[in-house]
């Protein structure tokens, strides 16, 4: 394993890490605390940067209901400003996007291949397998913050995940 293997694999630990005390924080739009309140959004800002993998974020102010009446993938412009690029192989540590409405616009964290950790509107931080719900079925595109990892395209990689 190489330095920077090596590296990329504890940064990955500590983000799924991290995720995991998160879990239980109730949802709450533009909130970014733990055990308190925090949405998907802010989940995987404070998580990355807690973790040491990027600054600090700020995606600024969004509604609640941007995907429902736009086309703007806001997300997607959040994740490049940070340097994130898509896989194709995603694994721990990586950002599973969902389409829900217009655009792919609810977030969370692969805590391994098949589970991600998330903020669901009205519940909480929670981990939902990828084929089940309200996960499953829906169009997702996964997304790296170690642009060298294996797998790691400049092409759109988009999947439909099935239950």
């Amino acid at each position: 394993m190489t330095l920077n293997e090596s590296i990329e694999a504890q940064q990955r630990q500590a983000v799924t890490a991290e995720a995991r005390t998160w879990l239980g924080t109730p949802y709450h739009h533009h909130g970014r605390l733990k055990g308190v309140g925090v949405d998907c959004g802010q989940t995987l800002c404070a998580i990355y940067e807690a973790a040491g993998v990027t600054a600090p974020i700020d995606p600024g102010t969004y509604s609640t209901a941007w995907h429902l009446h736009r086309s703007e993938e806001l997300y997607v412009q959040w994740l490049e400003r940070v340097g994130a690029v898509r896989t194709d192989v995603p694994v721990a540590g990586d950002v599973a996007l969902f389409r829900f409405g217009r655009t792919f616009s609810h977030g969370g964290v692969l805590v391994d291949r098949q589970t991600v950790l998330h903020a669901y509107v009205s519940q909480a931080v929670i981990l939902t397998r990828l084929d089940e719900a309200p996960l499953a079925g829906r169009p997702v595109q996964f997304w790296t913050l170690w642009p060298s990892a294996k797998g790691a395209v400049q092409a759109p990689a988009q999947a439909l995940v099935e239950a």
